[in-house]
């Protein structure tokens, strides 16, 4: 008997799927390499800082096994068309395509919604992140050295981004 690939779907995010959404958020956290955050805020924080659409959860076998969502970098309006992706899956489904289906519907999204530039800041020792993000089209453009202390620790991020085929060229 052969393991078959999970079969991901993918939907929008409701309030009711929150405290999933919430949980895995703050599993990401425990890691010490997915965030600076340090608790998963609650529903109107959360839904103050990501924008309306796209919010998405990936559910495997009726369950949530990730979710995905975008926010503004600036209220300039000049910086309209640049995003910030946040991807976060679920400690049981890791390795599973989770991460890299949600990441490409952000990525279908901001073609067909006039974002330009999609950007994410990884810890460099978040290498499963890193090479979904270089895969599906993300450019290293430098390291963040020192830019934000965790535990008394300084630590580093890598900024990736990723520009659209649409717009900006």
């Amino acid at each position: 008997m052969t393991d078959l690939p999970a079969i991901i779907s993918i939907s929008e995010l409701m309030p009711e799927d929150f405290e999933w959404v919430r949980s895995i958020y703050q599993q990401g956290i425990k890691t010490k390499n997915a965030t600076f955050e340090t608790h998963a805020p609650d529903w109107e924080e959360w839904n103050k800082k990501f924008l309306l659409k796209p919010r998405l959860v990936a559910e495997i076998n009726k369950k949530i096994s990730g979710w995905a969502a975008l926010s503004a970098i600036s209220i300039r309006p000049v910086y309209s068309g640049v995003c910030e992706v946040s991807v976060y899956v679920h400690e049981d489904y890791r390795g599973q395509g989770v991460g890299r289906s949600l990441l490409r519907k952000l990525i279908d999204f901001s073609e067909s919604n006039n974002i330009w530039t999609l950007q994410a800041g990884i810890f460099p020792e978040n290498i499963g992140s890193i090479k979904i993000h270089q895969d599906l089209g993300f450019r290293e453009v430098g390291r963040r050295e020192r830019i934000g202390k965790m535990e008394n620790i300084w630590r580093d991020t890598i900024l990736f981004e990723r520009r659209s085929h649409t717009y900006g060229n």
